[in-house]
């Protein structure tokens, strides 16, 4: 797979498909990507950022690269005259398909990216919430659309960064009745 098939979201082949979710399976390249989504960064500078050895790094960067999930931008000197390469993101990963286990390493990663931040600028949400098919199917659709239309946006040049993670998941609380209306008054969380 070339770099500016990925950028446009080309998926050809099962192996190619197989390569993506894996290397979309570990926390650190997904760090990697989000360091690379706005920015263009060399392998050291990730490193740096990351707190990681530059030669694992560099393997890292590679497999981003080796799957069209990072591009190379044109080559600059650096501090003392070296040739860098620095990378950005394509945007692949939002098009492609997800590792089974995609729910364990975006909570690994965003732990990962939390570490360091003051809790008082991290806002959360909690919502128990019971949706028969229709209702849940308009939730997926409606949080999708949202998504997808900030994403569609682009940065703002002005912006701070900021991470979203919104999970959906079942919950393990089975009703204790019937299912029926609910009580005047009953609680959504």
């Amino acid at each position: 797979m070339t770099a500016d098939a990925s950028a446009h979201g080309e998926v050809g082949s099962e192996a190619q498909a197989i390569a993506l979710a894996r290397a979309l399976s570990s926390p650190l390249r997904l760090r990697v990507l989000r360091l690379c989504a706005f920015d263009s960064r060399t392998n050291k500078e990730l490193a740096e950022l990351l707190d990681v050895n530059p030669g694992t790094m560099l393997h890292h960067v590679r497999t981003l690269v080796d799957t069209g999930l990072l591009a190379p931008d044109a080559e600059r000197a650096g501090a003392r005259g070296a040739r860098e390469v620095p990378y950005r993101a394509t945007g692949l990963s939002w098009r492609a398909p997800s590792p089974p286990n995609l729910s364990i390493v975006l909570l690994e990663t965003m732990r990962q990216q939390m570490v360091g931040v003051d809790p008082e600028r991290v806002e959360t949400n909690w919502l128990g919430l019971r949706l028969n098919e229709a209702n849940l199917n308009e939730l997926r659709s409606r949080i999708g659309a949202l998504l997808q239309e900030f994403k569609d946006r682009g940065p703002d040049r002005d912006g701070e960064s900021y991470s979203l993670v919104t999970v959906l998941h079942p919950d393990l609380n089975p009703p204790t009745t019937p299912p029926g209306p609910p009580a005047d008054g009953a609680p959504g969380a």
